[in-house]
Formats: structure tokens, C-alpha cells, sequence
């Protein structure tokens, strides 16, 4: 593990457009088509327009010309509706978190492409075989109302005291990265699966019930609905400028040290997409320096290039918030194997 204590950088960005899709099969005329489809998990679109892909996708339609029809969900859910779709392919672009990535890649639903700038990108931060790139780099978090909650909890024992019942939510392991991100951490800290269900199946006592996407979670805690929910630092960072009684932490197991890793928003171009060479310059502009040094600024994450330092005020913000958080990195090669094992024995553990 590692204590994460250096600067870094955060992006905002904007702009995303409506889902109407064509069954375009990647015929000539589909290529000639001044179209790119992203299937992405949900996050990086503003509520208000504001999001840093609101600002890239309106910056590169601007400079090519090719318009960014964007089609969101959980990172799972993504994945499953390229992979219902493979015969017919409607795609071009899919971004999703771990291990949802690895999964699209081990389902043959990704071509290999490497991104202009993909050089500036960390080695755990991309495919080993050339399928998917990081574009915005993150860390698994949860939130609390800050003003029914000052003090954000600091364990996961915390969260099993009644005051939390029916005022805790988190997003379903297996559909929502997220989500899936209360199954790898638990299972890190708590030494297991063994004991990381032992431990969710005693939450559930207090858990709302599922919830297929994460972003849904953060207006129940800002009203006050919820006081806890699972989500990620980059969401719900930009998710707490329109929401002020947002407040991120970090659970930590009893009295130790509060760990996260990261979970970056990893992009990949789909086979047999309708929009091939589209789909390489929006892979290409997402990585440029203009855009990643938004990342922060506009969308409240963490750059993907490590050549980009970002320091505006966002940057500096999430820096501080992540002072003293350990960060591991999860094996997630065993998570895509057998991520099915654990989905199922929370299911098990849950009765969900």
C-alpha cells in the first residue's frame, strides 16, 4: 500500500447529447458518417450541462465536425448492452470502470488502438495488449450529508449502528462500478470474502436496496434522504459544487487507516464499431493536453497523463481530501475471473 499525500490534478468537463441510435452495421456510408457513439458510466456528464465530457464532446465536435451521441449507464450495464449488441454493433467508443473494462476486453468487445499521448499514461493505467486506455483517473469513495452528518463516519463498523437504518444505500456489485467497488474494498479490508460478506450481510440490515446507478445516490444525500451512500471522488467532487451538503470520506477497518484505490474511467474503441476512424480522434482528442488539463478544472477528477500537473483550485481541493488515504491496487485480473464468485456470494450474503 501506499499513502497518497502528493498534489494532484482534477478535471471537470461538459456536454452530453441525446441517445438516439442507428443501426448503422459499418457499412460505407456508416463510416462516412460524422457520428461518434460513446457508451460511457455515468460521472463524468454535468447535471447542468458542466461536465467535462459536455466540454470536450462540444470541443471536438467543434474542431472535426463529428457529433457525440452518448448513451449512459452503469459501467456494467454498458458493457452488457455492447455485448447484447456485438451481431450488430451500435457503439464506437465504451467507457467504464474496473473491472468492467477488463471484462468488455476479455469478452472480445474492444480492438486494440492506442491513443495519441497513450506514452504519458501510468502502465497499470492501460491494457497491457493495447485495448483501453484511462482517459480520467479516480478513487473509490462514499459520501455523507454534512449537515445532518458533520462528521463523516470513520469505519465500517460505524455504519452498522441503527441510526443508519434505511438512511444507508449503495449501488449493486455487478451493475454499477461502483457498486462493485463495496465488494473489492470490503474484501481488502476485511482480509477475504469470507469475512467481507460476513460483515455486508450485517449491513443490510440497514441498506434502501439496490440501486443500478451510483449517481442517483448523491441528490438522496444532499436532500437528506440518505445519510451514507457509496460513489466515486470525481463525481461526487463535481457532484458537490450544485450540491452543497456533499462531504466525501473514506471507511477505514476499526480503528486503522482509511484506504481507497483507484478506479479510472478507462476508454477502448469497440470492435467492429460503425465508426471506426471517429471513434480513434475522439480516443485521441480525449487525451490531448487541453483536455486532460480539464480533468480537474472542469471535471473534478485526476488527469490519466502523468506529464499534465494540473494546480488550479480543484486540484489543490482533491489533493488535501486525499492526504493520509491509503491507496491499494487490486488484483484485477482475479476480479475479472472471478467476479461472478463474488457478485454471487453477496447476492447470497445480502439475499438480494
Amino acid at each position: 500500500m501506499r499513502t497518497y499525500a502528493k498534489p494532484i490534478a482534477a478535471v471537470t468537463g461538459s456536454l452530453v447529447l441525446a441517445a438516439g441510435l442507428t443501426a448503422c452495421g459499418g457499412s460505407t456510408a456508416a463510416s462516412d458518417e460524422k457520428i461518434v457513439t460513446v457508451y460511457s458510466a455515468d460521472g463524468l456528464k454535468g447535471e447542468a450541462g458542466d461536465g467535462w465530457y459536455d466540454k470536450v464532446f462540444a470541443d471536438f465536435e467543434k474542431k472535426t465536425g463529428i457529433k457525440v451521441k452518448y448513451v449512459e449507464g452503469g459501467s456494467g450495464e454498458m458493457v452488457q448492452r455492447a455485448l447484447r449488441e456485438k451481431s450488430n454493433t451500435q457503439a464506437d467508443v465504451i467507457v467504464t470502470l474496473p473491472p468492467f473494462i477488463q471484462q468488455a476486453g476479455s469478452k472480445g468487445l474492444l480492438q486494440k488502438y492506442t491513443p495519441q499521448g497513450a506514452d504519458q499514461v501510468g502502465g497499470g493505467d492501460k491494457a497491457s495488449d493495447g485495448t483501453w486506455t484511462s482517459v480520467v483517473n479516480n478513487y473509490f469513495g462514499f459520501i455523507h450529508n454534512k449537515k445532518e452528518l458533520p462528521a463523516a463516519p470513520k469505519s465500517w463498523e460505524e455504519l452498522l449502528d441503527g441510526r443508519f437504518k434505511n438512511k444507508l444505500q449503495y449501488s449493486t456489485p455487478g451493475v454499477a462500478g461502483d457498486g462493485t467497488a463495496v465488494l473489492i474494498k470490503a474484501m481488502h479490508d476485511f482480509g477475504g470474502q469470507e469475512p467481507a460478506m460476513e460483515y455486508l450481510k450485517k449491513l443490510q440490515a440497514n441498506n434502501v436496496g439496490p440501486s443500478s446507478s451510483t449517481s442517483k445516490l448523491a441528490p438522496k444525500v444532499d436532500k437528506g434522504e440518505l445519510l451514507v451512500a457509496n460513489g466515486d471522488v470525481q463525481m461526487n467532487f463535481a457532484q458537490s459544487k450544485s450540491m452543497p451538503n456533499l462531504g466525501i470520506w473514506f471507511p477505514a477497518k476499526g480503528a486503522g487507516r482509511p484506504t481507497t484505490f483507484a478506479l479510472p474511467y478507462a476508454a477502448g474503441l469497440v470492435d467492429k464499431a460503425p465508426h471506426t476512424e471517429n471513434g480513434k480522434k475522439l480516443l485521441d482528442f480525449m487525451l490531448t493536453e487541453g483536455a486532460q488539463r480539464e480533468v480537474s478544472a472542469v471535471g473534478g477528477g485526476f488527469p490519466a497523463r502523468k506529464d499534465v500537473k494540473a494546480t488550479d483550485a480543484n486540484a489543490i481541493e482533491l489533493a488535501k481530501l486525499m492526504e493520509g488515504v491509503e491507496v491499494f491496487e487490486p488484483d484485477w485480473a482475479d476480479i475479472d475471473k472471478n467476479l461472478k464468485t463474488y457478485v454471487d456470494a453477496w447476492k447470497s450474503a445480502t439475499g438480494s
